[in-house]
């Protein structure tokens, strides 16, 4: 496998995380056009994310059944499907923003006891930038969520759980896959990942409704769900796993809150005040300190 650099490895998870921004709101948009619930939605978004990566990719490693693709199967699981299920409660802004912003905190406990990961000056001072980012923005976001952006009678107190449950599945896969980094190719275990999420999930979408309602606008967010949050933004994600500590990789896709909270302002009617776009400035500037001065694994 080719080696990555630190930095490479940086900007690897800043596509990525640019990638995720938009997937909360394809799957919202998906919730209105496909007639499909959250659980539905992410196993389409397994599956065409793992066809895409399957006939275009070419995996240098292949896909085999081994304990890190079942652990990791199942984490994808559950925090996509956790997260979308926040986003029908709280809307795109708040549940994006409550799961990246618990994330790196599962993440760097768990590193620290785990991997025996330490974070340099550096990274704690990004990570303190980021977080007072996230407070103003999700302080701001989580007063607003009675505007346009829930799906139907949310609650969004549920949805901040549901959010804080997708963020521990989230900081559980980046743990295991930073830890078994050399076991077979990033998009192998991409691919592993995918099909073990989308076995755990194809029951409970059996029963949910599994078969959306077939139009062009549709069948065109399910294409680019799979696609680009989900098949190149992961295998970005497992790539720069293997050149960067788990923590460093969780705070940089922080920058994913910033985009999804503007897609959320811009597509669903949420409202962001000044101080909330002072947050995003705030996240924005402590990512891209972090980026810029990436250290390697």
């Amino acid at each position: 496998m080719t080696h990555v650099s630190a930095r490479r490895g940086a900007l690897y998870v800043s596509v990525a995380a640019t990638a995720w921004g938009t997937g909360g709101a394809a799957g919202s948009l998906l919730f209105q056009t496909g007639g499909l619930g959250p659980v539905g939605v992410s196993l389409w978004r397994y599956v065409i994310g793992a066809t895409f990566l399957v006939l275009l990719i070419r995996p240098a490693g292949r896909p085999t059944l081994t304990g890190r693709t079942l652990v990791v199967g199942a984490g994808m699981a559950v925090y996509q499907t956790a997260y979308f299920a926040a986003i029908a409660h709280s809307g795109v802004a708040v549940a994006t923003v409550v799961t990246m912003g618990a994330t790196p905190i599962f993440t760097a406990l768990g590193s620290r006891f785990l991997l025996k990961e330490r974070l340099g000056r550096t990274a704690l001072l990004a990570l303190a930038a980021a977080l007072a980012g996230l407070v103003l923005l999700t302080g701001e976001s989580v007063l607003n969520t009675q505007g346009a952006g829930t799906q139907g009678a949310g609650t969004p107190v549920l949805g901040v759980l549901l959010a804080l449950a997708s963020a521990a599945g989230y900081a559980g896969v980046t743990l295991v896959s930073r830890r078994h980094r050399d076991d077979g190719g990033p998009e192998a275990a991409a691919i592993g990942g995918f099909v073990v999420a989308a076995l755990c999930l194809a029951p409970f979408a059996l029963a949910e409704g599994v078969l959306p309602e077939v139009s062009w606008t549709s069948a065109t967010l399910l294409v680019y769900l799979g696609a680009v949050p989900t098949a190149l933004a992961y295998g970005l994600f497992f790539r720069a796993l293997t050149a960067l500590r788990a923590t460093t990789v969780s705070i940089i896709s922080l920058g994913e809150a910033v985009g999804a909270a503007l897609l959320g302002v811009a597509l669903f009617g949420e409202r962001l005040t000044p101080l909330a776009w002072a947050g995003c400035v705030l996240l924005l500037a402590a990512v891209a300190v972090l980026a810029a001065r990436a250290d390697a694994a």
